[in-house]
């Protein structure tokens, strides 16, 4: 798989600069300036959502068993890599709004002319150009990060160690004392 994208929300500060450069990228242009005068307007495929204390920035997951793919009546929606992207093609979508409503997380919207969905595509093009997604290369506190599964996992399970060997030391000398 080309990553997911991860968020270590203890450190992001709800700047929204992911959101800003997201819905640019995805512009004509690929400028935020001159976006903003296009007509078609931006639109983010990232959102950065309170959460009690917390911002959490949040964008497709590109689930193993996509439920957005499989309730998409046209195809529009598909996986054709088993660790690949769940990809897009807005020109078969007819904005049945099917995969917003089936979606976990809440981050599939509709295109602002209603005529199809927009969800992160995981800058699949910066990508292959050797760039980081759009959010990534933004995000000023590197909050987001372009991520293998296996190497997230493998930080969390020596974290987890570190902190139970900490514990362990700790109880063992509250016993020696």
């Amino acid at each position: 798989m080309r990553g997911i994208i991860w968020a270590d929300i203890s450190r992001c500060v709800a700047c929204r600069s992911c959101e800003l450069a997201c819905a640019a990228a995805h512009t004509k242009s690929g400028d935020l300036v001159v976006a903003l005068q296009e007509e078609e307007g931006l639109t983010p495929r990232v959102s950065v959502v309170g959460a009690g204390e917390m911002a959490v920035p949040l964008q497709c997951r590109h689930c193993e068993d996509a439920p957005c793919v499989s309730v998409c009546p046209t195809g529009a929606l598909q996986k054709p890599e088993a660790e690949g992207p769940v990809v897009m093609d807005s020109a078969v979508c007819i904005g049945c709004k099917s995969c917003i409503l089936v979606c976990p997380f809440g981050v599939i919207s509709l295109s602002p002319d209603g005529k199809a969905i927009v969800k992160c595509d995981l800058c699949v093009d910066r990508v292959e150009a050797g760039r980081e997604p759009a959010c990534v290369e933004a995000c000023p506190t590197g909050a987001l990060s372009l991520r293998q599964v296996a190497d997230i996992a493998r930080e969390m399970r020596e974290r987890a160690a570190a902190e139970l060997a900490q514990g362990a030391q700790l109880s063992a000398a509250a016993k020696e004392s």
